[in-house]
């Protein structure tokens, strides 16, 4: 079994990675650019919450993100939200969506069209 590790760094740059699981990849992330806090109009993936995207055994998707914070209204529902969408995919066998606070995060994580759709410079 091959195994395929993608680290997401803020705006959307990716290492890592084979040819073979590039397409999951890539529509993992799509649906991540779908999701959105509801208090920030800026999607979870530019808005840097998204920490790791990783394609292990070729159908296994696993995502490491965090919030703004610990008490986020979303806190509950949103990791579900994604992990669900993510499933929707269809191609993946499993889905796993972990939540972290290390790194805690903060603004300098979004990517520079979220600084200026929030006008953050």
């Amino acid at each position: 079994m091959t195994e395929n590790t993608s680290t997401i760094h803020s705006g959307g740059t990716q290492t890592g990675g084979d040819v073979g699981t590039g397409d999951l990849e890539t529509a993992v992330i799509d649906v991540l650019r779908s999701c959105y806090d509801p208090e920030i109009p800026v999607n979870i993936y530019d808005l840097g919450l998204i920490y790791e995207v990783r394609i292990d055994g070729g159908d296994q998707a696993y995502i490491r993100m965090t919030l703004t914070s610990p008490m986020c209204p979303v806190a509950e529902s949103l990791p579900v939200e994604i992990e669900t969408k993510v499933r929707d995919i269809g191609r993946l066998s499993d889905v796993t969506v972990e939540v972290v606070w290390d790194p805690p995060w903060t603004p300098e994580l979004m990517s520079e069209d979220a600084r200026l759709e929030l006008n953050m410079f």
